[in-house]
């Protein structure tokens, strides 16, 4: 098997694979057509047929046989009978066509052509009854019931059983065929199984030995070869397949890898050497001597850099030794511009002193101006506030007159109304005491009449009574609106003089608001100003000590580099210079934002 490919031993099995499915599918199919004929034969032309059969016996031993009882009993009409006859004889025939019409074949021809002669005799005494039961004969169907009806019906029922005891005969032969091949479809279906098994368990030992191993023992050498063993064995690489393909590029890795490694081994050497010859130099110029070169050859791809190492440090020498000599004139020009600028910045702190405290006290002053008109703003908010609550205070009083109007109004209908109770009453005790005098005349009949009366005169009256006390209450309570509406007319008038002292204390703190606000828009712009001005000393005061500052970190710097550049060797004739020192005795340079600022005045002018 080593001389196919993978591919074609995974096709190879596939192809087993699918050659058993196709086959166990086919033997399935081939089954399933048998039960499916075997069942199409027990329904068509064994079980629908014994239905029938079924009807055409029960027509014939229980409708036809149970009518001519209940005819000759008197349990049914004649013409009931009759109908019932006729219906079953039609059921007889229709079910007779039906099972006819089915496969019939051997015995049971024989069977139905002496069921049907039996039926030919038996139908030929029905005959005779439907003319009994048309006629009305009692008589007639007495002798009939008694000579005719079983010696006709029994036979064809014999028959009948028959016919149906062959159709149970035969479905059991259709029904053992059925099984018969049922159990060739599962025996071969467990061969086809013992195939598929034989099949999936040659695909395994194929595809284990031919795949699974080989492909193991590559990764396995791999992870060898990953880890520079050299010494490994590449096995496989005698088969044609892909695996005998992935264990020779194997092969070839690993030649290349020690070859590789022999190569990485003699870069090593020559790497060793060069870096050997640039650290003494390198550790040479730590030391401060730039005298040190590169004499050595190095290796033919390494030469460039010893000849780059040693124009360098030529570079190297001469700018230290330019470096060395500038930094003297550096050091004596940055000294006075570092006096200067501390000069420069004492006299600047001074003026941003003078313009923070005048800025301190003009902001105070904008600040009282700008409060005061505040105040006087919420002033006259509060007055137009009062303002609105006299108008509204005017506007509920003249709305309460209006209502207090109305209710007046009302009080007088309420007294009309009150009037024509009265009258009401009146006429009431009026009617009560015609009442009482034609009770009076109608003497005992009218006694029950005459307390009836009694008791609406008494009710006439206490409605009489209640009206004038409703009267006089009415009366007080118009006397009350009057006087309400009197006071509430005064109340009005005095809301009105102290809306106008309102509106005259309104205009007056209006002026003053006004005035309040343009002192402090003119202050405001005095403030900007000096505010700007003092932004602008301060930046200046600012600057002047970074450069002042600037100036003495370039003094010190100036010193360290001359210090730095002293300490190189970069000649023969070259002696170590002694470190300079600073020419100033100022104190480290401190930053604009550290130094102190003068002290800003804290309490309001004129406090």
């Amino acid at each position: 098997m080593s001389r196919y490919t993978i591919r074609a031993k995974l096709l190879l099995c596939l192809s087993l694979f699918a050659v058993a499915f196709v086959a166990m599918l086919a033997m399935l199919q081939v089954g399933l057509v048998r039960n499916q004929a075997a069942f199409q034969t027990l329904l068509v032309d064994r079980i629908e047929p014994m239905r029938d059969l079924k009807i055409i016996a029960d027509a014939y031993a229980v409708t036809i046989v149970d009518a001519s009882h209940k005819a000759r009993n008197g349990g049914m009409t004649w013409a009931e009978a009759g109908r019932s006859v006729a219906e079953g004889r039609a059921r007889i025939d229709t079910h007779w066509r039906s099972y006819t019409a089915t496969s019939i074949t051997g015995r049971e021809e024989r069977l139905k052509e002496t069921a049907r002669r039996t039926m030919a005799v038996a139908d030929a005494d029905l005959d005779r009854l439907q003319r009994i039961l048309r006629q009305t004969d009692r008589a007639g169907l007495d002798t009939f019931v008694v000579d005719r009806l079983y010696p006709s019906i029994d036979p064809v029922s014999a028959a009948i059983g028959e016919l149906v005891d062959e159709q149970l005969k035969i479905a059991g032969q259709v029904t053992r065929h059925a099984e018969e091949a049922n159990r060739i479809a599962q025996i071969v279906s467990i061969l086809i199984g013992v195939a598929v098994a034989g099949v999936w368990l040659f695909t395994f030992i194929v595809s284990r030995r031919s795949i699974s191993q080989p492909i193991h023992h590559l990764a396995a050498t791999m992870d060898a070869l990953a880890c520079n063993r050299e010494d490994t064995a590449i096995p496989y690489q005698e088969q044609q397949d892909e695996i005998g393909r992935m264990a020779r590029a194997c092969e070839v890795f690993r030649a290349h890898a020690a070859e590789r490694s022999r190569a990485e081994e003699r870069d090593a050497a020559t790497v060793r050497q060069v870096t050997g010859d640039l650290r003494l130099a390198i550790g040479a110029i730590a030391n401060g001597d730039l005298t040190h070169k590169l004499v050595d050859a190095f290796p033919t791809e390494y030469e460039p850099v010893r000849h780059d190492f040693n124009a360098a440090l030529t570079n190297l020498r001469d700018l230290i030794g330019k470096v060395s000599d500038s930094a003297t004139a550096i050091r004596t020009g940055s000294g006075e511009i570092a006096q200067a600028s501390e000069d420069l910045a004492r006299r600047t702190e001074s003026n941003a002193a003078s313009l923070e405290e005048t800025t301190a006290s003009i902001a105070q002053i904008d600040d009282r101006l700008k409060a005061s008109a505040v105040a006087a703003g919420r002033t006259v908010d509060r007055a137009d506030q009062a303002i609105a609550t006299v108008g509204g205070g005017r506007a509920v009083a003249d709305e309460a007159v209006q209502a207090m109007g109305r209710v007046s109004d009302s009080a007088k209908g309420i007294d009309s109304v009150i009037e024509g109770l009265d009258k009401i009453a009146f006429q009431t005790r009026v009617l009560a005491m015609n009442a009482a005098v034609e009770a009076g005349r109608a003497g005992d009949a009218g006694r029950g009449f005459a307390v009836v009366a009694d008791l609406v005169s008494a009710l006439a009256m206490r409605a009489e009574e209640e009206a004038k006390r409703a009267r006089d209450q009415l009366t007080v309570t118009q006397t009350d609106i009057i006087t309400a509406v009197e006071a509430v007319t005064k109340v009005d008038g005095a809301l009105a003089n102290i809306s106008g002292d309102v509106a005259q204390v309104h205009e007056l703190l209006a002026t003053m608001a006004a005035d309040n606000q343009a002192q402090s828009a003119a202050i405001t712009q005095i403030s900007a100003a000096i505010g700007t001005m003092d932004r602008s000393t301060q930046q200046n005061a600012a600057m002047v000590e970074e450069t002042s500052a600037a100036a003495r970190n370039l003094a010190g710097e100036v010193g360290q580099l001359a210090e730095h550049a002293g300490r190189f060797v970069t000649g023969p004739t070259t002696a170590r210079r002694p470190a300079p020192r600073h020419s100033l005795s100022a104190s480290p340079a401190v930053p604009a934002a550290a130094r102190p600022r003068p002290a800003v005045l804290s309490s309001p002018i004129g406090a």
